[in-house]
């Protein structure tokens, strides 16, 4: 075996232990609004997930990082996210009768970042 091809077989044996390999189920989710839900039953969910449901939604007031845009569905996505990723594993789940749905692709934007609890 070549010396070059030595050290590539070593540098891509260290680079698979060293880097976590993610598995089924172990993808990174996110909970958003569905853009095809009316800004009504947006504002039921939201209220809800920001009051009764726990959700912080301080990020999403005015002068915060995730105010603007400044859309029901930009402001949904970011409660039903919050809400989802601290009660996921006591049972919440990313519905809010419809409105929502998971992602995999993250949907923090500029200084806007949606959480992620593994």
């Amino acid at each position: 075996m070549s010396p070059s091809l030595v050290k590539i077989t070593l540098v891509l044996l260290f680079m698979s232990i060293i880097i976590p390999q993610k598995s089924v189920g172990e993808y990174e989710q996110w909970c958003i609004a569905d853009e095809q839900t009316p800004d009504e039953e947006l504002k039921v969910a939201l209220d809800w997930a920001c009051g009764e449901g726990g959700a912080d939604c301080s990020k999403i007031q005015v002068n915060q990082a995730c105010y603007f845009p400044n859309t029901m569905t930009n402001h949904a996505s970011y409660a039903f996210n919050d809400y989802f990723q601290r009660f996921k594993h006591k049972g919440g789940s990313c519905n809010f009768k419809g409105a929502a749905m998971i992602t995999e692709l993250d949907p923090s934007y500029n200084s806007c970042k949606y959480e992620f609890i593994p």
